[in-house]
């Protein structure tokens, strides 16, 4: 069991600590390589005095022990604010490239949509009015000569042509419109259903009102994240490193005396 506890302890460790430093290098992307290698040194020193703090306390000076304590806190601290701004970037990443960029083509289709949609309301409109001159005629009576019906009818001919091609063009133009939206509402669908459990948590607190809080809630669920991240790693190798010590004294009773002894 100490040895599982070790092993977990150095991959909850070593996980943290590629968040952690992804996370630090992106927040500090000017000096890229040097965070990186300054982080990684910081999270095996830290580890290196979490175990030393556990071993060695009583035969540690009081300031030494102040220090060391004060640099591991801050450290884990350290830590959870690379993991949080890893994951901050990451969700803000998706929502960017997935969502923003995707709702903003959405709308821009559905605007041109409509203006295709007027275009056919206004030529028809015009066709209307049109046909209502030629019934007037008719209604009284003058369908023939040159101010009848039909001689009005045949004027109006290249008109109508340009019309009802206008209305043609756009409901091509829309149906080409809403094959690009069917496509974008598929990929809408397919974010909903990546965020679908965030979504959930966010209802479960703030109700009808979660998608306005939606970023919270994805706020919260990362601060639990990294409460239990950094913190579970530095504690699972403290009592690793204890257990393995104590069984150490239990089958050399003898060596640890000497130790102790030594060390007196």
């Amino acid at each position: 069991m100490k040895y599982l506890t070790l092993f977990t302890a150095i991959s909850i460790a070593a996980v943290a600590a590629y968040f952690s430093i992804v996370g630090l290098a992106s927040i500090f992307s000017g000096a890229f390589i040097s965070v990186v290698v300054m982080a990684g040194i910081l999270e095996i020193g830290k580890l290196v005095a979490a175990a030393w703090l556990h071993l060695e306390w009583k035969n540690t000076g009081w300031f030494t022990r102040l220090y060391l304590s004060f640099a591991v806190i801050v450290l884990m601290f350290i830590t959870s604010m690379g993991i949080f701004g890893y994951l901050s970037k990451a969700h803000m990443e998706q929502s960017v490239s997935d969502g923003g960029i995707n709702e903003l083509q959405i709308q821009n289709i559905e605007r041109r949509i409509e203006n295709e949609r007027r275009t056919i309301s206004d030529a028809e409109t015009v066709l209307s009015q049109l046909d209502a001159s030629v019934q007037t005629l008719i209604d009284f009576d003058r369908i023939r000569g040159d101010d009848g019906a039909i001689a009005v009818r045949e004027s109006q001919k290249e008109e109508r042509q340009d019309l009802n091609e206008t209305i043609d063009e756009s409901y091509q133009t829309i149906e080409s419109f809403q094959d690009d939206l069917f496509a974008l509402k598929k990929e809408e669908l397919a974010l909903e259903l990546e965020i679908g459990p965030l979504k959930y948590i966010a209802e479960l607190f703030y109700g009808d009102e979660a998608e306005s809080y939606f970023n919270n809630a994805v706020r919260w669920v990362i601060i639990l994240i990294v409460s239990v991240f950094d913190p579970l790693a530095v504690i699972l190798l403290i009592l690793s490193v204890g257990r393995i010590r104590d069984r150490e004294k239990e089958e050399n009773p003898l060596v640890s005396e000497q130790q102790i002894m030594v060390m007196k």
